[in-house]
């Protein structure tokens, strides 16, 4: 029954494999064979349908997922996200994916082939959300409701294409539908990009329905979601906390459910429980379609190295979380240490660096945030329904990347099959949904947003919220005879006394509940406080063992908060009779 409605859930994705399939055909041969549309095309009059704008509409989803298969393209951002967040190191050794080394110690290059497929891919996005917006212009026996819900969908989807552009690259160029292809070339790299963001998200959040009947589409609420964030990276923070209360009292899921934390924190990143209730936007994944990229593709590589049989994908090592990020899980009396001593020797969490799987090991027993375990697979803790970790023999090179395996969105032994497509090279094509704003998120934003406005008391309660489903000690992970797998302590804030407290604390709550998940290094950009952090982040992790990877690594300020325009975007328009077009970020 699971996976049946697992294959019904995924409908949305499923039809769009099927329709940009169709897209690529002949049109077949007819009477009047002179008249037949050119290869590789349909007719505008077959595209300007219902049937065929949604098919269009349902490609401009599609690109959620990425668009060329590279995984600088996934929706988690793992690479520029959480590895230069300081969350995870790239993992595996110093060959393997090397093009990721120099991100990793923010060298970035402007001819990195692989920035300028993210790029690309989201500009993808923006094409095709554009292309539904023409053919909306002029539909051939569509509804006017139909066409007020599907311009609404495909704004929001560029308005979605339109941010993770602004937050990597800041300078960007920005066109709606009413700029024709032959102009592209001269819109510049500093157009209004947060101007364009809200006015679509705007109109979606006016104009979409709250529920839908595919759950993969977006609905009223993620679009006030993501109105309220953009809002909120912008410091807007009265606009910004005004639609996050209205999404926290009365947002509901594409299928009607209040939203609302899941009381089982593993459930979230756990296939049987996609569409859940914590989901504010997501991107829907699916199995044996014909291509893995429309499973979790871009995490195919995130698993522990060389598990064999007891473990999931026996490949290949990449994206360990860091020495540093493990140290932020420590507590006292329950409580994070938030003047950054967690990353001292008495404090720091003890690992089984450098020791061999079959040598004795006693596991760290101090105080532990239980999300740790939910969040880090490490030595001798359970490793979701699979063996144990045995630390080491998981690893590919602990020298280069530290003790620690990835664990959130990894699938559980009694799934392999089921919530996996075993299509391809590897076992490790997960399929459970990618959530790129979920309730948490938005509970900790809200709350970044009242510490800003003065209201303390209204953070702290937001806060503590989060805090308090992670405290339901049912959920914990045990051992196997039932008990707790290490010394878990995590208690509610009492208080926040002051402003500059609360947003100590706010901003280790989006660490310890996020970690992985892609925000982390444009949570840092935003705040100011990202050459600090990182500056520190690579000197810890080199300080433990990974001097060759990370010594002599340093964060620019003024110049890594963005990552350089790609040399090829700037290539193809640069030069031209109308001069320079696109201008460099600055210190590349």
């Amino acid at each position: 029954m699971m996976k049946i409605m697992k294959i019904i859930k995924n409908k949305i994705k499923t039809i769009s494999v099927a329709f940009l399939s169709l897209m690529f055909l002949s049109v077949s041969c007819t009477d009047e064979f002179l008249e037949v549309g050119a290869t590789g095309s349909l007719a505008e009059a077959q595209m300007s349908t219902y049937a065929g704008i949604d098919g269009v509409l349902i490609g401009a989803y599609s690109a959620l997922n990425g668009v060329f298969g590279n995984r600088f393209e996934a929706p988690n951002h793992w690479v520029t996200g959480s590895v230069t967040g300081g969350e995870a190191n790239k993992g595996t050794d110093p060959g393997d994916y090397s093009s990721i080394n120099p991100v990793q110690r923010y060298e970035t290059d402007p001819t990195a082939g692989d920035m300028n497929n993210l790029w690309r891919g989201r500009y993808e996005g923006v094409s095709r959300a554009n292309s539904v917006l023409k053919l909306l212009a002029d539909p051939v026996g569509v509804q006017a409701a139909d066409v007020t819900r599907m311009t609404a969908e495909a704004k929001f989807l560029r308005a979605h294409y339109y941010f993770d552009l602004v937050k990597h690259w800041k300078n960007i160029p920005v066109f709606d539908e009413t700029v024709a292809s032959s102009e592209l070339a001269a819109v510049q790299n500093n157009g209004d990009a947060w101007g364009q963001i809200e006015a679509d998200l705007t109109f979606a959040a006016a104009n979409l329905p709250a529920t839908q009947s595919q759950l993969g589409r977006a609905n009223s609420w993620a679009a006030k979601a993501l109105l309220a964030k953009a809002h909120l990276y912008q410091g807007e923070w009265a606009a910004a906390n005004t639609l996050f209360d209205d999404v926290i009292a009365n947002g509901v899921t594409p299928a009607g459910a209040k939203y609302a934390l899941l009381d089982d924190f593993s459930q979230i990143y756990n296939a049987e429980f996609d569409n859940h209730a914590e989901a504010v936007f997501d991107v829907e994944a699916a199995m044996n379609t014909g291509s893995t990229q429309n499973a979790n593709y871009f995490d195919d590589l995130n698993y522990p190295y060389n598990t064999g049989a007891d473990g999931p994908g026996n490949c290949c090592g990449f994206f360990q979380p860091s020495f540093q990020m493990a140290n932020k899980y420590r507590t006292n009396g329950g409580l994070p240490l938030l003047d950054g001593s967690h990353d001292t020797a008495a404090n720091a969490i003890v690992t089984d660096y450098n020791v061999n799987s079959g040598d004795p090991f006693t596991a760290d027993a101090g105080e532990l945030d239980p999300r740790i375990d939910h969040t880090i697979g490490r030595r001798s803790i359970p490793y979701l329904d699979w063996i144990a970790h045995p630390g080491k023999a998981w690893i590919r090179s602990q020298v280069y990347a530290g003790p620690y395996s990835p664990k959130k969105y990894i699938y559980y032994k009694a799934q392999e099959g089921t919530f996996t497509d075993a299509s391809s090279w590897t076992r490790g094509y997960a399929v459970m949904n990618y959530t790129i704003i979920r309730f948490a998120d938005v509970l900790l934003m809200a709350a970044e947003a009242k510490i800003q406005g003065g209201d303390l008391n209204g953070a702290l309660a937001l806060v503590n919220q989060v805090r308090d489903r992670a405290a339901k000690s049912e959920h914990w992970v045990k051992n196997p005879d039932g008990t707790n797998a290490a010394n878990y302590k995590i208690s509610p804030y009492a208080s926040f006394p002051d402003k500059a407290y609360a947003l100590k604390a706010l901003m280790m709550e989006r660490t310890l509940e996020l970690s992985g998940e892609g925000h982390r290094f444009f949570d840092l950009v935003r705040w100011g406080t990202a050459d600090a952090e990182l500056d520190a982040y690579l000197a810890y992790e080199a300080s433990q063992g990974l001097s060759t990877k990370f010594g002599g690594a340093t964060f620019t300020s003024g110049k890594n908060e963005y990552y350089p325009i790609p040399q090829a975007q700037m290539d193809i328009v640069n030069g031209t009779d109308a001069g320079v077009i696109y201008a460099q970020n600055p210190g590349y």
